[in-house]
């Protein structure tokens, strides 16, 4: 099987998150042929368009690791109905970048209550032109859990989640490898 290479994005910077334990958890969940780097947007400065000119590193290193990879996951939280701070500001560096567009996207919400801000993301991603997955967006429920990425591994049920949308996301992602080297 050909190997797949995976971003991974937590909308969260708490040190202790469920989002980035659950990328956590999918890395480790992963099979061998799929690698999946979590990304850090903690060093993002504020987005300025006066900015996208400048040789930032952080910024270039999203871009790069972004443009390297065969598909974006995104798991972030809710803050008063809307999109992290953070993942936001992240994909704003993004959005006049040809990293993004029909790039293969899964989100993982992990507070299921939790809808306004997957509609957001949603929103925010299609108008950025990624390609989402629908089958692939999950939500695992980790609110008040207290489940860091070792319980969330060994939790059956939401390891086989985890499992089932990231087989789905990588079936999905060759299949567009295939119907793009078709003539």
């Amino acid at each position: 099987m050909e190997n797949i290479h995976l971003l991974a994005l937590s909308g969260s910077l708490r040190k202790y998150s469920y989002n980035t334990s659950a990328l956590m958890a999918l890395k480790i969940l992963a099979p061998s042929h799929i690698k999946i780097t979590i990304g850090n947007i903690s060093g993002l400065p504020l987005f300025n368009p006066d900015r996208e000119s400048e040789d930032i590193a952080s910024v270039t290193k999203l871009k790069l690791s972004l443009g390297e990879a065969s598909g974006l996951i995104i798991a972030s939280p809710e803050y008063a109905h809307g999109i992290s701070g953070p993942l936001k500001n992240a994909l704003d560096w993004l959005v006049s970048g040809d990293e993004l567009p029909y790039k293969p996207t899964m989100l993982i919400n992990t507070s299921p209550r939790a809808s306004h801000a997957q509609k957001a993301l949603k929103e925010v991603l299609t108008t950025m032109s990624a390609n989402l997955i629908e089958k692939s967006c999950l939500s695992i429920p980790l609110l008040s859990s207290d489940l860091d990425f070792s319980g969330i591994t060994e939790n059956k049920e939401m390891a086989s989640t985890l499992t089932a949308g990231l087989n789905h996301f990588c079936q999905e992602i060759a299949v567009t490898k295939l119907n793009s080297l078709e003539p």
